[in-house]
């Protein structure tokens, strides 16, 4: 059972369809035992870093997320979700993430050529990074998914499994051992994401 974890911020229904539509069981919760219980976590979020982040830390919803992830359990962040999974973002000021993948939130405007709209809205093609990695076992080079965002993840290489080409090279998608994350949104994103998500309930 997938535990999507519900703190005030996502798509939380339009996931769950997704998740569905290929069969797997899911629950909607905020509750720590249920976390508990649950075989995967899906952390899913639109909208501002700040708020997003708060909302976590009054929940308790950080601590629960860290301690599953420690315990082994997969973790899957979606748009938002995956952002809050950094160590920090500059979204409007510095704040503070999970701290679960190394790295930094910043914006999109840093690093593509002027005239691009941001946000960054619609279908691109995924360049896949890390072929050997699970969740990306049923996508190959090419695999189009739908991005709604500002903001971008800059890490390491060693922790990206996808890019995209928006004017510059843009983090797609990234994990750091049993931790992964989207920048796209699967549950928008057609079969190709229907088999990203397909792929998180087989790691």
């Amino acid at each position: 059972m997938i535990a999507i974890v519900d703190y005030g911020v996502g798509n939380l229904f339009s996931v769950k369809c997704s998740f569905d539509a290929i069969g797997a069981e899911t629950v909607i919760t905020s509750d720590a035992d249920v976390i508990h219980a649950a075989d995967r976590i899906l952390l899913p979020g639109v909208g501002a870093f700040e708020n997003a982040a708060r909302k976590l830390r009054e929940s308790g919803l950080d601590k629960v997320i860290k301690d599953e992830v420690k315990s082994g359990k997969p973790l899957l962040g979606i748009c938002l979700g995956m952002q809050l999974l950094f160590d920090r973002s500059f979204e409007f000021g510095e704040h503070e993430g999970l701290g679960l993948i190394p790295g930094e939130i910043r914006p999109i405007a840093d690093v593509v050529p002027k005239g691009l709209k941001i946000p960054h809205i619609g279908w691109n093609s995924l360049s896949v990074k890390d072929k050997a990695n699970p969740l990306y076992k049923y996508v190959k080079d090419g695999d189009c998914v739908y991005f709604v965002h500002s903001y971008y993840a800059k890490t390491d290489n060693k922790y990206i499994l996808a890019e995209t080409d928006y004017g510059a090279p843009i983090t797609a998608s990234a994990a750091c051992g049993n931790v992964y994350g989207c920048q796209f949104h699967p549950e928008k994103s057609g079969n190709v994401g229907l088999n990203i998500l397909r792929a998180f309930c087989e790691v």
